[in-house]
């Protein structure tokens, strides 16, 4: 199946479930990303600081880290006993990171922007909008495919 089979079955509704997945996941990490980007673009006081606009990039690495473990290493019918548990911290970790950049963000929304009636509050919910769209195409990407038709390694 080609990228011309592919876009014809965008258009004709015979879309899978992975493809949906993948193109709701890409829109969410997308608007995530671009709504700090559009925050710091139109900050002209530069409140926003290198510290609160690189906790994105924790949301990010744990975007990496949870979907790079197939659910077929974290099962109980893996053989390798040693690869399930280190499957499975790594995923743990994974999932660490991504809600610590929620509460991160959180605590920099409160303690930095609410609690500080100098600066403007849309800086803060920009932050915190994007580790939640960050986290949320996270949960879509790794609990909405189906790995059933991908190859076995």
């Amino acid at each position: 199946m080609g990228i011309k089979d592919n876009i014809e079955n965008l258009f004709t509704g015979e879309i899978s479930r992975n493809t949906n997945s993948a193109i709701i996941t890409g829109l969410l990490f997308f608007t995530g990303w671009w709504v700090l980007i559009d925050a710091l673009c139109v900050d002209p006081k530069h409140e926003i600081t290198t510290g609160q606009a690189f906790i994105g990039v924790f949301g990010t690495v744990s975007f990496i880290m949870v979907n790079t473990v197939k659910n077929s290493h974290i099962s109980e019918d893996n053989m390798s006993e040693n690869g399930t548990i280190i499957a499975r911290v790594w995923l743990v970790v994974g999932f660490l990171i991504g809600f610590s950049s929620i509460v991160a963000a959180l605590w920099v929304m409160i303690a930095d922007y609410v609690n500080n009636p100098s600066k403007s509050n849309k800086y803060g919910v920009a932050i915190l909008m994007e580790n939640v769209l960050i986290f949320t195409a996270n949960l879509v990407y790794k609990f909405g495919r189906n790995e059933g038709l991908w190859p076995s390694y």
